[in-house]
C-alpha cells in the first residue's frame, strides 16, 4: 500500500511537536487525493525539499487533526531530473 504524500508546514507544530494538518496546502492535498483523516492513518508529510512519515491523531485540546512525527527522521528529498536522450 502506498502512503499518501501530503503538504505540511513544518513551522506549524503544537506544543507536543505534532504537525497541525490545517494549512491551506494540506487541506488542498487531502481534498485532491480524497483522503479522509482518521486516528492511526499513515501519511508522508512534505514541504519543499523535506519529508517525514507521520501518524494522524485528533488533538482533543485544539479540536483539529495533527500528525505525530519523529523530528530526527526528517529527510531531505533531492529533485531528480530525468533527461531524455535525443
Amino acid at each position: 500500500m502506498i502512503t499518501p504524500r501530503v503538504f505540511v508546514d513544518f513551522h506549524n507544530a503544537d506544543v507536543e511537536g505534532r504537525l497541525r494538518l490545517n494549512c491551506i496546502g494540506t487541506i488542498e492535498d487531502l481534498a485532491n487525493q480524497s483522503i479522509e483523516l482518521q486516528n492511526g492513518r499513515l501519511l508522508t508529510l512534505y514541504s519543499e525539499d523535506l519529508e517525514v512519515d507521520g501518524v494522524v491523531q485528533f488533538s482533543e485540546d485544539e479540536k483539529l487533526w495533527v500528525a505525530a512525527i519523529d523530528w530526527d527522521q526528517i529527510r531531505q528529498v533531492e529533485d531528480f531530473v530525468v533527461q531524455a536522450k535525443v
